[in-house]
């Protein structure tokens, strides 16, 4: 519906949900296809699947979770079948953990070498408290990497300070295996070491590194600035088959991320890339869009609390939209307001992979918000999180945001913390959450003036949900007898039910003052709450 009329019209009951169409099936098919071959915590320990293997897998387990779910509904045939598509999408997820954390198929002879060989090829020594590493304590901590027929192919050198002493003794053992290592860790490594001798330390690590053929590089919390980030020149010139950059928490200056964006000859194969907690601004902006223009084959991108502006998310969105495989956005804490998220919405739009979204405390306000939801609802068919937190979004940019949330049903998190929904916009959004959603386990609804009529509301709706997780709601002003109906509700579960230590039971909107007593407060509740509970959302 449009942003300015709101239709009051009860929800027919005949709808049924069971069984989900064909195209559906195949879609949840090739999600969890894209699941399993995608990298992963688990698939470093326990392998990656083959896209045949993750396919053959993927229909198995639709099948399964189909007929568990058929099974259901066969139980409760006069039911709408959306506790079957509950089922159905629980089961599907527990069973495609499972095949994730069993990692590919072996002969049963080979199981026991695939444990051992994969324990051999990680050397990590972050471990333990951090601290300063000196030349002898790095000859006995680096000595397996030097052990003639090592095969050692990730080093983790995270949370150790090396000293140039130290430096010089890990160099000589490192340039025995660069030509094996594919994935190489070195953030937080000179933690506490003057800035002279922390660039003379990175110089020698790239150096002796360069030439590596890494999939993964990580240099974050290094506060390189643009000296480190030359200091480790050598190495990123010599990167072409780059899949996983992480430059988070490091000093990201506009003159550093032209450096980075000048010294990396080749981005055609990065999967992720995250810029996190950076100075970055606008300027750095337009040269980290231009990494992003030649990343193609992007998945996942973090630029988040680095200080863009609107000129610099105008950048990143015009050159987001050459990354089509998008599947995790993260663009929090920033200061885009409405026109670049606007220009935003027009990427987002070609994200059909999308399955994380963070986009909160961007100044999106209503306009913003509209425009991106709109686009979101169109797209990104297997959403999973949901993040606009501290957006000034009212009730009036609600009603775009509730049909986007009705649509995804297979969200997760939904986080909208700190915006002015009041009542009105609450129940919009627990009524567009209402019918399915059985993978939901957590929503941040705290901080947004809401009193008694949506909290209540609220609470009905999640507590339904199956793997329910938690509900938050601190922070507004929800009366007392409000405070208990919502205790009520969760009776049995109060740990689905987050802190309400911060709600203000006589809390004022701040643009008007209410002198209502409670007679009138309640009278203005239950008459809200009766005119919105059946309210559709046009999707």
């Amino acid at each position: 519906m449009g942003s300015g009329t709101q239709t009051f019209q009860h929800r027919s009951l005949s709808v049924k949900l069971w069984p989900p169409s064909h195209s559906t099936r195949l879609m949840l098919v090739e999600r969890m296809t894209k699941n399993l071959t995608t990298p992963s915590i688990f698939s470093r320990k326990c392998g990656l699947l083959s896209n045949d293997e993750a396919e053959e897998d993927a229909k198995k387990m639709e099948e399964l979770a189909f007929a568990a779910a058929d099974q259901h509904y066969k139980k409760e045939p006069d039911g709408d079948g959306s506790s079957a598509v509950q089922i159905y999408a629980k089961e599907s997820s527990r069973l495609m953990l499972e095949v994730i954390k069993r990692g590919p198929k072996v002969n049963d002879g080979e199981l026991a070498d695939k444990a051992t060989d994969l324990r051999g090829t990680i050397f990590d020594i972050s471990g333990g408290h951090r601290e300063f590493i000196e030349a002898d304590e790095a000859k006995e901590l680096l000595r397996p990497l030097g052990e003639p027929g090592n095969s050692y192919t990730k080093i983790c050198f995270s949370n150790r300070s090396f000293g140039l002493d130290a430096a010089n003794v890990a160099a000589p053992i490192l340039s025995t295996i660069k030509d094996q290592l594919t994935e190489v860790d070195l953030s937080d490594f000179i933690a506490g070491r003057p800035e002279s001798e922390a660039l003379d330390v990175m110089n020698i690590f790239s150096s002796v590194l360069e030439g590596c053929h890494l999939r993964y590089l990580n240099l974050s919390n290094n506060a390189l600035g643009e000296k480190g980030v030359r200091a480790f020149g050598a190495l990123l010139k010599s990167q072409n088959s780059l899949q996983e950059l992480y430059l988070m928490n490091d000093g990201i200056s506009e003159e550093a991320a032209r450096a980075v964006s000048e010294l990396i000859p080749s981005t055609e194969k990065l999967k992720v890339l995250h810029f996190h907690n950076n100075m970055t601004g606008d300027e750095g902006a337009f040269a980290i869009s231009k990494i992003v223009k030649r990343s193609c084959s992007l998945e996942d991108f973090r630029c988040s609390s680095t200080r863009v502006g609107t000129d610099g998310g105008l950048a990143l969105a015009e050159a987001l939209k050459r990354c089509a495989h998008l599947k995790k956005l993260d663009l929090r804490d920033n200061m885009f307001g409405v026109e670049a998220e606007v220009a935003l919405s027009k990427a987002i739009s070609q994200f059909t992979d999308l399955t994380e979204v963070y986009l909160s405390y961007l100044n999106l306000e209503d306009e913003g918000t509209e425009a991106l939801a709109k686009a979101l609802k169109h797209s990104a068919p297997s959403l999973e999180v949901l993040e606009m937190a501290g957006n000034d979004i009212t009730a009036k940019g609600t009603a775009s945001l509730a049909a986007c949330i009705a649509s995804k049903q297979f969200l997760t998190k939904l986080n909208l913390a700190e915006n002015e929904l009041k009542d009105e916009g609450a129940i919009l959004i627990a009524n567009a959450l209402g019918e399915g959603h059985g993978q939901l386990n957590e929503v941040d609804m705290s901080t947004n003036a809401i009193r008694r009529a949506g909290g209540r509301h609220l609470a009905q709706v999640v507590v339904k949900k199956p793997g329910f997780k938690l509900l938050n709601i601190n922070g507004n002003f929800i009366s007392d007898e409000g405070i208990d109906e919502v205790k009520e509700i969760f009776r049995g579960s109060l740990d689905m039910l987050g802190p309400l230590d911060e709600n203000d039971p006589e809390g004022e909107d701040d643009e008007e003052e209410e002198d209502e007593d409670e007679e009138e407060n309640a009278e203005h509740e239950k008459g809200l709450e009766s005119k919105l509970t059946d309210l559709k959302i046009n999707q």
